[in-house]
């Protein structure tokens, strides 16, 4: 069985979810079958890997076209695969056209959907209608779709009603449970500002709309004034986003000490060693189809307060590796807050309540235990590779 999978990040350029989810299901996935990578960018130095730019009479374009002729530069050499499986919109296009071409299976796999995207077309202009023509051209003719959760499978069949609900699979996401353990690294901690003897409320993601961070700096600001903040936050979608939260983080250094903002892109060890040395991680997403930062959390020994929203409930157990905080969304598709002081009170209290948690520890050690009874790698790779063949099997 070939299978061309198809993506934008791949290492050593990932910035985000998806990337991490690619980059480990084919370490996974060529242990059993044959895949051929086809990734964005420069060059990449591994075997079966290729990749991929537009043409330059394109550099002048919105990204969003520049998206598409990168994709259909691939087209091509996906000829003679069985099945071709693409990540995110910016893949779609290139997998939905290689399967009309070539007449072969098109499976895609669900990381976020435009629809519940939309201060994307604040920021990207015409690129956003585009990109979500090409979401939905791509979901609706693909043989299969793979969600990262059950909440995720409700949001695809929402917002494109007209998938045939039993196209649609829940394969989660999954962690490299040998690589992200508790790793004691005080050195490294604190080479990153953080003192690694004293408590801390961790936060890791990109500076977007969706991951809540101006929530979260909202809620933490009485929280007792031993406790680190520690925002390993980079990324910004926006300006604008990266001054909202530069003012957010200047007013909360006004109040309180122990504001550690680190907006470098940490490595790995880095990464392991801070969560490793986190008293709480916190997740504030107003959406999130499943959260791999939570699993990396928790794989790492550390309790979670995340949003009850997405697929962070079928990650996190409320009460057993963590704590859950409830919230109420606008259905315009930006998840937003009915109420955003009410949320922002949630999450201190729910903050609040797990620092003060006599059996924090134990949360942290459940957290561990389903990760690996329920998320490893090798489990998930034998699923995708269950739907490949039924993909495979049913195309007609």
């Amino acid at each position: 069985m070939r299978i061309d999978l198809i993506t934008k990040e791949y290492p050593p350029f990932i910035y985000g979810g998806a990337g991490v989810h690619v980059a480990e299901l084919v370490r996974v996935l060529r242990k059993s079958i044959d895949v051929q990578v086809r990734c964005f960018g420069e060059d990449r130095d591994e075997k079966d890997t290729k990749s991929y730019g537009h043409p330059h009479n394109f550099d002048g374009s919105n990204a969003a076209i520049q998206t598409m002729a990168t994709d259909l530069s691939m087209v091509d050499d996906i000829a003679g695969t069985d099945l071709v499986h693409s990540h995110t919109w910016y893949a779609n296009f290139a997998g939905h056209v290689a399967g009309q071409l070539h007449g072969v299976p098109h499976l895609i796999t669900a990381h976020s959907l435009e629809p519940l995207r939309p201060w994307k077309a604040e920021q990207l202009a015409g690129g956003y209608a585009v990109s979500s023509w090409v979401e939905r051209t791509a979901y609706e003719a693909a043989t299969g779709i793979i969600a990262v959760s059950h909440g995720m499978r409700a949001d695809i069949l929402r917002s494109y009603p007209q998938i045939d609900p039993s196209k649609v699979s829940v394969v989660h996401n999954g962690i490299d449970l040998s690589a992200f353990q508790s790793a004691s690294n005080p050195d490294l901690v604190r080479a990153l500002g953080i003192n690694p003897d004293a408590r801390s409320v961790v936060f890791v993601g990109r500076i977007t709309q969706q991951k809540g961070l101006p929530y979260l700096l909202q809620a933490v600001k009485d929280l007792p004034s031993d406790v680190q903040i520690v925002l390993c936050a980079g990324a910004p979608d926006t300006k604008e986003m990266q001054q909202r939260v530069v003012d957010l983080v200047d007013e909360l250094k006004a109040k309180r000490s122990g504001v550690i903002w680190v907006e470098k892109h940490l490595s790995r060890s880095e990464l392991i060693a801070v969560l490793s040395s986190a008293t709480v991680f916190a997740c504030p997403s107003i959406y999130e189809p499943l959260g791999i930062v939570n699993l990396e959390a928790m794989a790492c020994g550390i309790p979670v307060v995340a949003t009850a929203t997405g697929g962070i409930p079928e990650v996190v157990e409320d009460g057993v590796t963590g704590l859950l905080v409830p919230i109420e969304q606008v259905l315009d598709g930006s998840g937003k807050p009915l109420d955003e002081a009410k949320f922002v009170a949630d999450t201190a209290e729910a903050l609040q309540k797990a620092l003060n948690d006599p059996h924090l520890r134990g949360k942290g050690l459940a957290g561990r235990k389903r990760v690996e009874d329920l998320f490893s790698w090798d489990k998930i790779a034998n699923e995708t590779i269950t739907v490949y063949r039924n993909a495979i099997e049913s195309f007609v």
